[in-house]
């Protein structure tokens, strides 16, 4: 029977992120997945791994230790940084006081205000009227998460020796036991990473923290001209959402008028992120919708309202979109994330605020802290 130092649950970012921690400490490793390759919220977002806008506090921590651990390792495991940095473009008179404000906090290191010609040199399709007040931070990379994950777990097998056992389902942890659909595993200690299955293990203990599934939609839009977009960008419905800014004082005001004139918008969760390919086209999303069991279908008014505020924002006369899909992932009301603790050899890890990308390798080094000590 084979054993290991260590089990992981889930090969999505946050599985490979503690299968990365783990391997830095020498352990041997076995990462099982029900799945032949990432299918989930790992490949069907952005890839932007942000720092700026995230929660005050530990996500904004966990978010700047992430990103110094990805900056790491990309070269290594074949990963091209697609774009660096944020652009947050904002036309609403009440948006500048947010961004002062939050330029005056310790999460403004770094960052700054542009005028509107030096914001369009980054972004040329920029619109005039939606540059009024620019915030941009330099914290920011874009990977394109279809090809990163998968390259991220072939870097894990060839430097560290981590196994993967895929098209493996789990049907019960109790280390050293763990019993998979293609025989039984032995390790010391577990770490299960289940996204947003909240049923096929510890469904007793997760539902403790009252966690429901996001829906999101997303599209590939192509610019009948090629765009140069040297970072990923944002607007006003951005510093309305993001907790970093959202939870400022200075934001009620904007929140307010977000409220009354942005209603349909507000309604479905939707703030604008457009991030840049490599072969030119555009990510450009999301929604936000909260159900217990998501529905599979998208709404063209969904995507409208998205595209309205992407077309308010970018000037790309002609564009079309080329592709569309949904994401889930798992959403908790009052946490971005946790972790569960049924033993000392075995944790539970979820995120529950659509930033795995952004945080999972921070988060992976505190658990296995947690379950080995301080590193030497």
């Amino acid at each position: 029977m084979p054993h290991y130092d260590i089990a992981i649950v889930g090969a999505g970012i946050v599985g490979l992120a503690h299968a990365l921690a783990a391997a830095k400490r020498g352990k041997r490793i076995v990462v099982v997945d029900r799945g032949a390759q990432a299918n989930g919220a790992s490949v069907r977002n952005f890839g932007f791994v942000t720092v700026t806008g995230q929660q005050a506090g530990d996500c904004w921590n966990k978010a700047r230790h992430a990103r110094d651990i990805w900056a790491e390792i990309v070269d290594d495991a074949g990963i091209d940084v697609l774009q660096r940095g944020l652009l947050l473009a904002a036309r609403l008179d009440e948006s500048e006081a947010v961004i002062d404000a939050f330029l005056r906090t310790e999460m403004g290191e770094g960052c700054e205000r542009l005028t509107l010609d030096e914001a369009r040199r980054l972004v040329p399709a920029l619109r005039p009227e939606a540059g009024r007040f620019t915030l941009y931070s330099p914290h920011e990379v874009r990977v394109e998460s279809r090809t990163a994950i998968p390259l991220l777990a072939r870097y894990l097998e060839v430097k560290y020796g981590v196994e993967f056992r895929r098209s493996t389902a789990v049907s019960a942890v109790e280390p050293p036991r763990i019993e998979t659909s293609t025989g039984l595993i032995e390790a010391e200690t577990v770490v299960v990473c289940p996204g947003d299955d909240f049923k096929s293990l510890f469904a007793d203990r997760i539902a403790a923290y009252n966690v429901t599934r996001c829906k999101l939609q997303m599209m590939r839009v192509v610019p009948a001209q090629r765009v140069s977009l040297s970072t990923a960008v944002m607007s006003d419905l951005g510093l309305g959402r993001y907790l970093g800014y959202a939870e400022l004082p200075e934001a009620t005001a904007l929140k307010a008028r977000l409220d009354r004139e942005f209603k349909p918008e507000r309604e479905n969760g939707i703030h604008l992120i457009v991030t840049q390919s490599e072969d030119g086209s555009l990510i450009v999303g999301d929604s936000h919708h909260y159900s217990e069991t998501p529905d599979p279908f998208g709404l063209e008014r969904v995507d409208r309202l998205t595209l309205d505020e992407m077309d308010a924002v970018l000037n790309l006369p002609g564009r079309f979109i080329t592709e569309r899909w949904i994401g889930t992932y798992a959403s908790a009301p009052d946490r971005w994330r946790f972790t569960d603790k049924p033993s000392d050899a075995l944790r539970i890890v979820v995120v529950t605020a659509g930033c795995g990308a952004s945080t999972a390798f921070g988060i992976g080094e505190e658990t296995i802290e947690d379950l080995y000590g301080s590193a030497v």
